[in-house]
C-alpha cells in the first residue's frame, strides 16, 4: 500500500486542446472525472489555425469524436456536411470552438498556459518507494510568466508535435549554418497562395521533404508560377526515389491525399519544378543580402543552391523534454509507446493506420500517464484523428476504472479504405463518398482471404508500406488480397 493515497477527486490534466485534447476531455466529463485541459495557444486548436488554409484529408464523418459529439448535440449544435473535407479553419470554426466553448468544458480549459514539466508529487524520476499512487504535479507558466503547479490523478498529453520540426541536415542533426538561417525559413505549411504569397511570388523557392506538407507546398508554388514570373520551384529529397510522395493515386482510399501525389508527379514529368533525389544537405550560407545558399550533395556529386526561401517539410519530432522526470517506455527508434511503436515504425509503414489499440497500449511504467494523438506516434508520420479518438476513449474508460471499455477497441472507418477495390469518389465540391465493402481483407466475413478475422487497419493509401518501399513496385489494390497477408496484389511498376 502507497503511504499517498491518491484521491477521485483529483482533476485528470490533459495537455493541449487541439482535436483529440478537447475529445478527452469530453469523455472524462461524459464519466463525471473533471479535466484540466492546458493549452499554450490562445485558442482550441492553436497549432491547427497555423495550417488553417489547408484542407485535410478525411472528410468530417471522421473528425468528429463520439462523446464531443453527444455534448456538442446535446446544446443543439449541428454536424457539418460528413461527407466535406474541412480546411483547418473551418476544423476550428465548426468543431473545436464551439466544443472548448461548451458550458460543461469551457471552466475546464485554460488558454496561453503551457506545460513546462510533468512530476510525481514531492518525488523525484529516481525514486521508487512510495511512488505507485501519487499523484501528478503538472508545472505551468502563462505568456505572462506566471507560474502555476496543477495536482491531478492522471496525466493525458495531447500537445502534438507541431513547432518541434526535424532538423534539415543528414544524420537527424541540424545542418551547420542551419539556425543562422532561420529568416529564410517559411516552415512547413507556409500560405503560398494567400498570406505568405509575397514572400514566395518570382523567387526561388525550395522544397525539403517527401510527405504530404511536401506536396501541399509544390502544388500551390506550381499554382503561383503561372502567375507571378520568375518563380521558380526545386524540390530535393534524402530518397533514391520520390515514389513515396506519389503515392498510390486512385488506390488510395482518402482520394484528396492521393490527387497530391499524382499532381506532384505530373509536375515532374512537365517539368515545371526540379526535383534532385538522394540529396543531402551539408551546411547552410546565409548571406548579408541576397540569396541563400544551400551546400549539399546528391549521391557523390556536389551541388550548391541559391535560394530565397525555404519550406522545411521534414515531419516532426516530439518533445520529451517535459517528460524528463516520468519514467516513460519509449521505443529507441520512433520515440513511440514501445508496444505501439512496431505498428508504426515508418521503416516498414506508410498507410497512415494501425490495428485500433487503446489504454494498455498507451500505459507507461509511472501508472495514469498517457501520451496521445499525434505525440503517440513520436516520429512516425501520417496519424488520423480517428486513431486519437479512440485512444482517448480508452484511456479514459481505464481512468475511470471500466476496464472492459478500456480493452474493447475500435475504429470505425470505412471498409474500402482496407483492401477492397470498391471505389472512392469525390466531387468538385470536395465531397466524398466510400462504397461498400466488397468483402476485403478485414472485413472479417467468411470467404475473405486475410486471414482469420483480420481487423480493419484503416485507410490504405495504396503503396508499399515505409521506408522500404523506396524505389520497389506498388501494389495494386485487388477485391481480394492474397492469403496469408492484406493490401497486397499484383505490382505495377512506378
Amino acid at each position: 500500500m502507497s503511504e499517498y493515497e491518491q484521491s477521485s477527486a483529483e482533476p485528470v490534466v490533459v495537455i493541449g486542446a487541439g482535436p483529440v485534447g478537447l475529445a478527452a476531455a469530453a469523455h472524462l466529463v461524459e464519466r463525471g472525472i473533471t479535466p484540466v485541459v492546458l493549452e499554450a495557444g490562445f485558442g482550441p486548436g492553436a497549432a491547427i489555425r497555423e495550417w488553417g488554409h489547408v484542407r485535410v484529408f478525411s472528410p468530417w464523418r471522421f473528425n468528429i469524436d463520439a462523446a464531443a459529439r453527444r455534448l456538442l448535440e446535446a446544446e443543439g449544435w449541428s454536424a457539418p456536411n460528413a461527407a466535406h473535407l474541412p480546411t483547418g479553419d473551418e476544423l476550428v470554426d465548426d468543431y473545436l470552438k464551439p466544443l472548448a466553448e461548451l458550458p460543461r468544458l469551457a471552466p475546464h480549459v485554460h488558454f496561453d498556459t503551457r506545460v513546462v514539466a510533468v512530476a510525481r508529487h514531492g518525488i523525484d524520476k529516481t525514486r521508487t518507494v512510495g511512488r505507485d499512487g501519487r499523484p501528478y504535479l503538472v508545472r505551468t507558466r502563462t505568456g505572462a510568466g506566471e507560474y502555476r503547479d496543477v495536482v491531478a490523478r492522471a496525466v493525458i498529453d495531447a500537445s502534438g508535435t507541431w513547432g518541434k520540426s526535424n532538423p534539415l541536415g543528414a544524420h537527424g542533426l541540424p545542418a551547420p549554418g542551419e539556425a543562422e538561417a532561420s529568416s529564410y525559413m517559411a516552415g512547413a505549411l507556409p500560405d503560398i497562395l494567400g498570406a505568405d504569397r509575397e514572400r514566395f511570388a518570382g523567387r526561388h523557392a525550395l522544397v525539403v521533404g517527401m510527405g504530404h506538407s511536401a506536396a501541399n507546398a509544390l502544388l500551390a508554388l506550381a499554382d503561383l508560377a503561372e502567375v507571378a514570373p520568375g518563380t521558380r520551384i526545386t524540390w530535393v529529397v534524402r530518397g533514391r526515389s520520390a515514389a513515396r510522395l506519389y503515392g498510390g493515386g486512385d488506390a488510395d482510399a482518402l482520394p484528396e491525399r492521393g490527387k497530391l501525389g499524382t499532381r506532384v508527379k505530373q509536375l515532374v514529368a512537365d517539368g515545371r519544378l526540379t526535383l534532385i533525389k538522394n540529396f543531402t544537405i551539408d551546411r547552410f550560407e546565409p548571406a548579408t543580402d541576397g540569396p541563400l545558399a544551400v551546400v549539399g550533395r546528391s549521391g557523390d556529386e556536389p551541388v550548391k543552391l541559391d535560394v530565397d526561401v525555404v519550406v522545411a517539410a521534414t515531419g516532426f519530432r516530439p518533445d520529451v523534454d517535459m517528460l524528463r522526470e516520468v519514467r516513460l517506455d519509449l521505443d529507441p527508434a520512433v520515440e513511440a509507446p514501445s508496444q505501439l511503436a512496431p505498428l508504426i515504425d515508418p521503416n516498414f509503414h506508410s498507410c497512415g493506420t494501425v490495428p485500433p489499440h487503446g489504454e494498455r497500449v498507451l500505459a507507461h511504467p509511472d501508472e495514469g500517464f498517457y501520451v496521445a494523438g499525434m505525440k503517440s506516434y513520436g516520429r512516425a508520420p501520417t496519424f488520423l484523428m480517428a486513431t486519437g479518438y479512440e485512444q482517448v476513449r480508452s484511456i479514459v474508460a481505464a481512468i475511470a476504472g471500466d476496464r472492459e471499455a478500456a480493452d474493447e477497441v475500435h475504429l470505425e472507418l470505412p471498409e474500402t479504405g482496407v483492401c477492397s477495390s470498391s471505389p472512392t469518389v469525390e466531387d468538385a465540391d470536395g465531397n466524398v463518398t466510400f462504397a461498400e465493402a466488397s468483402g476485403g481483407c478485414g472485413t472479417g466475413d467468411e470467404g475473405s482471404s486475410c486471414g482469420t478475422a483480420a481487423a480493419p487497419r484503416g485507410l490504405t493509401t495504396g503503396v508499399l508500406h515505409g521506408y522500404s518501399g523506396e524505389g520497389a513496385t506498388l501494389p495494386v489494390v485487388q477485391e481480394a488480397a492474397p492469403a496469408g497477408g492484406c493490401c497486397g496484389g499484383e505490382p505495377a511498376t512506378v
